[in-house]
Parts: structure tokens; sequence; C-alpha cells
């Protein structure tokens, strides 16, 4: 059975950076999209940067653009999201998601996905 797991949340500091790592395993085939997701309480989930395969495009939310930096290496089944210079209201528990098409103009919809991974939380605060 198909399995997101993230890994690389925690506390850092505003200006810091930080690395999730989302390991995909029992994908038949490579997923077409993977998708950086995050929520705070009382607020819904939103996307903050897709990947297509073989890292052809990325796309992400404005708020994120020239910090978060999306990459993923199918011969090691692991997507990142590079974080840096992290904001306060960057705080949120991120997901990552795995979907077989890639469709760059719904890839930060929560509708393109299948998968999901359980969230790890990532807090920036002094």
């Amino acid at each position: 059975q198909e399995q997101l797991v993230e890994s690389g949340g925690g506390l850092v500091q505003p200006g810091g950076s930080l690395r999730l790592s989302c390991v995909f395993s029992e994908f038949t085939v490579d997923p077409g999209a993977i998708g950086w997701f995050r929520q705070v309480p009382g607020k819904e989930r939103e996307g903050v940067a897709c990947i297509g395969e073989s890292n052809t495009v990325t796309k992400y939310k404005d708020s994120v653009k020239g910090r978060f930096i999306s990459s993923r290496d199918d011969a090691k089944t692991t997507a990142y999201l590079q974080m840096n210079n992290l904001k306060p209201e960057d705080s949120a528990v991120y997901y990552c998601a795995a979907s077989p098409l890639f469709y760059s103009d719904y890839c930060l919809g929560e509708n393109h996905y299948i998968y999901w991974g359980q969230g790890t939380q990532v807090t920036v605060s002094s």
C-alpha cells in the first residue's frame, strides 16, 4: 500500500531554515506530482509547493516564492522542501501528498492528490 512519511520538522528561529523530507514507498510507478501543504488550527489546508516528475515543473504559493525550494529524487523515492528565511507565519503542520498525474494548473489544490502523509510540525518562533 502506498505510503508517504514526512520528517524534518521542528522549532526554528525566524530567519532560519529547515528541510522537510517525504519518503514515498510502495508506489508501483513514481508519482506524477508531489505536493506540499500546510495547515494551522482553525484554517483550511493550503498548498505551498508542488513538483512534477524529474523536477521538470515546480509551482509555489506566492508567499513562499524565493524562500522555499521543492525537489525530488525518485531514485531515493524522496521529495524535499527546503524552507529558508522562515517566518512565524510559516508555522503549521506540513504535509506531503502524491498523485499519479501532474496538472500544473491544479497541483496546489488538495483535490489533485490521492495519497497523504501524516504531517510534521514546523514552528517558527524566537
